[in-house]
């Protein structure tokens, strides 16, 4: 461990040293609607290093989207070929239960935590952007798979370990080797970014690359 880091302790990003943040290889998780990928996007754009999100190795390719989960051991291949090897990039979205091979490779772990309402509102807007409010709406063709959507993202405060949920994410974090920060989600993203790339994490991306939790 790095920087006095605690296995499994979640901390605020000013507890964390210089020494901690030489951090290139970061993963952001949170409940679906907290702006993991967004946030993820930004501060990879702001790293000028890739930016990977879990879906997109989670999810065949499908119309519509999101119906047919890819093999576990399809997702860990591509993941690999495609970024893992690599000396920086930002990974968002969750990937707990699958994805354990790849959390010695984290430098950071960001936790999102962001209010049920205002996580629930993003994705209604999300799917009404993504199907139209017609499809969405009430007697829409898209309407029962949003609700349901939206149903199970409801459940996250509150669910057991089984799914997503608050409970397993924690879970998940108290067993890293790595630093872990938590974010208030509801925060703008500018903000959260600068929280991230502070003087001290700046240097530490100008200096010396990730080696691992």
């Amino acid at each position: 461990m790095r920087g006095g880091c605690r296995c499994g302790r979640l901390g605020n990003l000013d507890q964390w040293t210089v020494e901690t943040m030489h951090t290139r290889r970061i993963h952001i998780l949170g409940a679906s609607g907290s702006g993991t990928t967004t946030l993820g996007r930004v501060l990879a754009g702001e790293m000028a290093v890739p930016h990977h999100d879990t879906d997109d190795y989670f999810w065949l390719p499908t119309d519509p989207p999101f119906t047919e989960k890819r093999p576990e051991a399809d997702r860990l291949r591509l993941m690999t070929e495609l970024f893992t090897p690599r000396a920086a990039w930002v990974l968002s979205g969750s990937l707990v239960g699958w994805g354990d091979p790849l959390i010695p490779l984290f430098d950071l772990v960001v936790f999102l935590q962001t209010p049920a309402a205002t996580r629930l509102a993003r994705l209604r807007d999300r799917e009404v952007l993504r199907y139209g409010q017609a499809a969405v709406g009430s007697g829409g063709t898209h309407h029962e798979a949003t609700e349901g959507f939206l149903n199970w993202a409801a459940g996250y405060d509150g669910g057991g370990l089984e799914g997503r949920s608050l409970r397993r994410h924690e879970e998940w974090l108290a067993g890293l080797p790595c630093p872990a920060v938590r974010l208030d989600g509801s925060r703008p993203i500018p903000e959260l970014v600068a929280s991230l790339l502070g003087a001290a994490t700046r240097a530490a991306f100008d200096d010396s690359p990730g080696s691992g939790c």
